[in-house]
C-alpha cells in the first residue's frame, strides 16, 4: 500500500504491509533477469537457521563471484520469498524457519562454483560452534551469566539478546530471572510480551532495554549500533535508536560527552507500554553521580505518557526531545542541552552539493517530488514532519527487516529505491558507528552519482562522530563528490530537501527550532 499525501496533510513514514513489494526492487531484479541467462539454482533447506547479518554477507560474497547475476541466501520469510519470486525464481513452498537459496548465473559452471562457495561458507559457520566442550559458547542466556561470573572478567550485569523476534521473549526472560538487565536488539516481539518482561524486570530490580532497541552506551561500552562518543556529563534515555544517535553525535561534535545512553525500545512511551522502562532509566540516571543533565528522546509519544515522565520530580534537569508537530526537532533539543550546560551551539558541519555536479540543473527551481528513503524510524518521522510534503519510507520497519539485515547494515533495498528515482529530490540518512555498514559510501556514492546524472537532487543526513570507524569526514567527502548535499543535522537536511522540492531558495544555513 502506497500512501499519497495531499498538500494540507503532514506526511508520515510509510509503514508497509508485510506482503508489500517495492516496485523499484521488482523493476531492478527484472532487469537483472533479462540480462542474465536462465541458469538458476533454487533450494529450500528445512529447519536450517542462520542470522540475517551472516546470510547477508554470504549473499554479497556469492554475488561478487564471476558470472553470478543474483544471489539470495536468506531465511524464507514472506518478504524474502517475495523478493526471490519477483526476481523470477521459482520458489517452492517454504516457512520462515527454512533457509532459502536462490542463485542465478551466466553458466552452469558459475552456478556450481557459487554453490560450492555457499557450502564452504555455511560449513565454516557451523564449525565455529564445535570444538572441546570447555571452548563452546553457552547455550542459554542464564548459563552465559553463570559462565561470566566464573570468568576472569567477573560478574555480568547486562545481557544482549539478538535472535528472531519469536524467540526473544524466552531469552530475555532468562536474563531477567538471572538478575541482569537486558538489551533486546530483536524486533517483531509482541507488545504483550514486552509488558510482561518490563513488569518482571521492575520486580527484580533490573532494566529491560527494548525490544527493538538499536543502541545503548553503558559506561562507555557501546551495544548494538553505537557511535564512538567521548565521556561526559549528559545521560540519555531513548525510545528511539537513530534519534539517540543523532542527539549524541551532535553533542560529540559540540565537544560534549555522554555518561550513559539507555535505549528503552521504540514502543516504551506508547499508551500500551506506558513508559515502564523510561521511568526506570530516568530514575537510574538521576541517581548516577556522573550524570549532570538528562535528555529524553522519543518518537511521538502518547500524550498521557509524556506527561507522566515529565512529572517524575527528578533532582537532575531533564531536556525532552519528544518529536511531534509544534515540538523541538532533535537538533534544537541538542542546542537547548548545550545552553543548559553554558555552551554555545556550533555551526553544524555540512557540505553543499558541488556546483556543476550531475543533476545540478534540476536544483535551479523546478522542484519535484520528495522521497525520503530512511533506515532510522525516528529520523524518518522527524524529516516527514519538517518537510510537510513528500513520501517517506522507513526501511528499518519490521516489515522490511523480518528475516533480513537492518538497512544500516545492508543498503540493498534503499539502493534499489534510489536507482528507481527519475526526478525530484531524494532525502536519505546514513548512520555511522559500530555495527553499521563499515563503508556505506562505497555502495551509496555510485548510486548517488547515477541519480544525480538523471537529474535527481540527493540530500544526505550523515549521522556520526569523528571517532566512528567509518570516518565522518571521509564518508561526507565521498558522498559530496558524488553530487549529494550532506548535513550532520537531519533537521537541516530535511529543510534543505523540502526547499528543493518546493522550488524555493534554500536557507543559507540550518534554522533549528520548532518542527
Amino acid at each position: 500500500m502506497t500512501r499519497r499525501h495531499r498538500s494540507m496533510q503532514r506526511p508520515a513514514c510509510r509503514r508497509p504491509e508485510p506482503a508489500e513489494r517495492s516496485e523499484a526492487i521488482k523493476q531492478s531484479e527484472a532487469n537483472k533477469q533479462e540480462e542474465a541467462s536462465l541458469n538458476d539454482l533454487v533450494e529450500v533447506r528445512a529447519g536450517i537457521y542462520h542470522d540475517s547479518v551472516s546470510l547477508m554477507r554470504v549473499s554479497q560474497a556469492l554475488a561478487a563471484l564471476p558470472g553470478v547475476a543474483v544471489a539470495i541466501v536468506a531465511m524464507a520469510t514472506e518478504l524474502n520469498v517475495g523478493l526471490a519470486r519477483d526476481a523470477g525464481f521459482a520458489v517452492p513452498p517454504a516457512t520462515p524457519g527454512d533457509l532459502l537459496v536462490a542463485i542465478r548465473a551466466a553458466s552452469d559452471e558459475a552456478v556450481r562454483e557459487a554453490a560450492a562457495e555457499l557450502e564452504r561458507r555455511l560449513a565454516a559457520r557451523e564449525a565455529a560452534g564445535t570444538g572441546p566442550r570447555e571452548d563452546r559458547p553457552p547455550r542459554t542466556t542464564r548459563s552465559a551469566v553463570r559462565a561470566a561470573a566464573r570468568s576472569a572478567a567477573g560478574e555480568a550485569t547486562v545481557a544482549l539478546v539478538s535472535v528472531p523476534g519469536e524467540y526473544a521473549f524466552l531469552e530475555a526472560a532468562d536474563a531477567v530471572e538471572a538478575g541482569v538487565s537486558v538489551m533486546i536488539f530483536s524486533d517483531n516481539v509482541p507488545v504483550e510480551q514486552e509488558i510482561l518482561l518490563k513488569d518482571r524486570a521492575r520486580e527484580k530490580g533490573v532494566l529491560v532495554m527494548g525490544p527493538d532497541c538499536g543502541t545503548a552506551v553503558i559506561g562507555g561500552a557501546g551495544l548494538g549500533f553505537a557511535n564512538v562518543l567521548r565521556p561526559g556529563p549528559v545521560g540519555v534515555v531513548a525510545a528511539s535508536g537513530t534519534g539517540a544517535q543523532q542527539v549524541t553525535s551532535l553533542l560529540d561534535l559540540a565537544g560534549v560527552g555522554v555518561s550513559h545512553l539507555l535505549g528503552v525500545g521504540g514502543r516504551d512511551l506508547s499508551a500500551e507500554v506506558g513508559g515502564r522502562s523510561a521511568i526506570q532509566a530516568l530514575r537510574a540516571l538521576d541517581a548516577d553521580p556522573a550524570t549532570e543533565l538528562i535528555v529524553l528522546v522519543s518518537k511521538p509519544p502518547a500524550p498521557e505518557v509524556a506527561r507522566a515522565v515529565r512529572d517524575l520530580g527528578l533532582g537532575t534537569k531533564v531536556v525532552t526531545a519528544l518529536l511531534g508537530p509544534g515540538q523541538d526537532d532533535l537538533t534544537a533539543a541538542v542546542e537547548k542541552v548545550l545552553g543548559a550546560l553554558g555552551r554555545e551551539a556550533p555551526e553544524w558541519p555540512s557540505w553543499p552539493a558541488p556546483a556543476g555536479a550531475a543533476g545540478e540543473e534540476a536544483r535551479g527551481g523546478e522542484g519535484g517530488p520528495l522521497r525520503g528513503l530512511y533506515s532510522g524510524g525516528t529520523l524518518c518521522a522527524e524529516a516527514a514532519i519538517i518537510a510537510g510534503t513528500g513520501e517517506f519510507t522507513d526501511f528499518g520497519d519490521d516489515a522490511y527487516t523480518r528475516g533480513r539485515a537492518h538497512p544500516m547494515i545492508d543498503p540493498a533495498l534503499r539502493l534499489e529505491a534510489l536507482d528507481a528515482a527519475e526526478s525530484g529530490v531524494v532525502l536519505l540518512d546514513v548512520v555511522l558507528g559500530h555495527g553499521a555498514d563499515p563503508d556505506p559510501s562505497a555502495r551509496l556514492a555510485p548510486a548517488v552519482a547515477r541519480a544525480c546524472g538523471r537529474g535527481v537532487a540527493v540530500v544526505v543526513a550523515l549521522i556520526g562522530t569523528d571517532g566512528d570507524p567509518q570516518g565522518l569526514g571521509g564518508q561526507a567527502a565521498r558522498l559530496n563528490e558524488a553530487g549529494a548535499a550532506v548535513f550532520t543535522s537531519n533537521a537541516a537536511a530535511a529543510r534543505h530537501a523540502r526547499d528543493l522540492a518546493t522550488a524555493t531558495r534554500p536557507s543559507p544555513g540550518p534554522q533549528m527550532g520548532a518542527l
